[in-house]
């Protein structure tokens, strides 16, 4: 058996939704993170999840259906140091859940702290504290029957004797380790946590608590962290705000700067192949104050990965890590448009790659759009899309069918949504359509339209 995970002297990163997710806990590792908790992750979710092994980027991924992104990665790099966080209410689906990523995980943690309304509708996270009953079924069950260890996070109660007494149940559950964060629920970061109430907690249980809840008021560098520890009593002190700010708050050597640190999120963000919209979001935290620079404002109405790249100078890594896997065909495939037989039908393929920006995506109509209101006016029966997943790397491809013919682009896409798209244009401009782009300069006075020759150009229609 695997040498199980110590919870004792560490300095970790916390749970947090959306930021969470591999790449920022590989950059919380990279500075000097001991264990990483994933974000929280729903138990009647997850169990509907299959497990894949992504080659093309070194990761395993759990995900719910072919057409959504993964649910939860994790990679050999933090084998041994991440606890996945399970949001429940009900102890058999919680080890339903926890047994389809068992063989993954160092140890699993239940939510029992998170006071959003999200979590404590279905009467998880911090609505559990009011059902000591469940919480202690909870942990009992997935103890008894894990293969690794359990834990759980929790929020102070307001009365420190009952909080002390719910701590000792826990305790006697046969959990390794307890986070508790240093507030009640109905409190906020605004109010001072509470350190007495960690320290006596930790006086009063044999295993390890793990403090939470100083970020910002308290933590902002590495040696604030051994601080809070020693203020605290705790075993273990776990970051979650000043991480998202800067994950390098985990750094002996001190805090790095914005700029650096951003960089360095988005070279392992990009070698993840990380969602851009996740990755728009992690870097907006990161840069706070400067999402009114120049380049945070390009990031902000960026809509896709490689309009951030552009803008931090990093468009040769993303070439590098992401470019060479966007095409299915081999090198000797045809660059141009290439017509072949299958199924009986005429294919028509042409090597094009779909980006958000460059349609008319929100303000107007968008590729499927044009093309079903062409047959729609011609008569024609109704699109018809059949997509296909590349089990490699989850990417998707679609083949539509209009007028007896079918038609793909030969790049593979990172969702079923992209890859209709992609064949659409790539029905638009095989009939010599207008296929939805915007204008080259953006003036929405100049109406795009499209040569017999498939390719796009901007006449200068300009309005009366």
């Amino acid at each position: 058996m695997a040498e199980q995970i110590d919870f004792r002297g560490k300095n970790i990163l916390a749970p947090m939704v959306r930021i969470g997710v591999l790449a920022t806990r590989l950059l919380a590792l990279k500075y000097g993170a001991d264990i990483v908790y994933s974000e929280e992750i729903i138990d009647h979710r997850f169990v509907q999840c299959k497990r894949f092994v992504n080659e093309r980027y070194g990761t395993i991924d759990y995900i719910q259906d072919e057409d959504s992104r993964p649910m939860f990665q994790t990679c050999e790099e933090e084998r041994g140091k991440v606890v996945f966080q399970l949001g429940t209410a009900d102890p058999d689906r919680a080890l339903k859940a926890a047994k389809v990523v068992e063989q993954d995980v160092a140890a699993i943690d239940i939510n029992m702290g998170c006071p959003q309304y999200y979590s404590t509708k279905g009467g998880m996270g911090a609505a559990l504290l009011l059902k000591p009953d469940l919480i202690e079924a909870i942990l009992r069950k997935l103890v008894t029957n894990l293969s690794i260890p359990v834990t759980c996070k929790i929020r102070v109660l307001p009365d420190l004797e009952e909080t002390v007494k719910l701590v000792k149940m826990i305790e006697s559950t046969g959990v390794a380790a307890i986070g508790v964060h240093g507030r009640v629920t109905s409190e906020r970061s605004r109010h001072p946590v509470r350190l007495q109430y960690i320290k006596t907690l930790a006086e009063s249980v044999k295993i390890p608590i793990i403090a939470n809840g100083g970020s910002r008021e308290h933590i902002n560098c590495y040696d604030d962290i051994i601080k809070f520890r020693d203020v605290t009593g705790a075993s273990s002190v776990m970051v979650a705000r000043s991480a998202q700010d800067n994950a390098s708050v985990f750094r002996k050597e001190g805090v790095l700067d914005v700029e650096t640190v951003v960089k360095d999120y988005l070279q392992i963000a990009i070698s993840l192949n990380n969602h851009y919209v996740n990755c728009k979001y992690c870097i907006l935290q990161i840069m706070k104050g400067l999402q009114e620079s120049e380049e945070g404002i390009i990031i902000r109405s960026s809509e896709n990965l490689q309009d951030i790249c552009k803008v931090l100078g990093m468009m040769d890594v993303y070439t590098e890590k992401i470019g060479r896997f966007e095409n299915l065909d081999p090198p000797s495939a045809k660059q141009r448009k290439m017509e072949k037989k299958i199924d009986n039908f005429n294919l028509i393929e042409l090597d094009f790659k779909f980006f958000k920006g460059d349609f008319w995506m929100k303000t107007g109509k968008t590729p499927k759009t044009l093309i079903y209101e062409w047959c729609r006016n011609n008569k024609k029966a109704p699109p018809i899309y059949n997509t296909t997943i590349r089990d490699t790397d989850r990417r998707f491809n679609s083949i539509v069918e209009v007028a007896g013919t079918k038609y793909r682009s030969t790049c593979w896409e990172k969702n079923k949504k992209m890859a209709e798209q992609g064949a659409a244009i790539v029905t638009l401009r095989s009939l010599s359509l207008y296929d939805g782009r915007k204008p080259a300069n953006d003036d929405p006075t100049i109406k795009p339209t499209i040569t017999p020759t498939g390719r796009l150009w901007a006449t200068a229609n300009k309005a009366e």
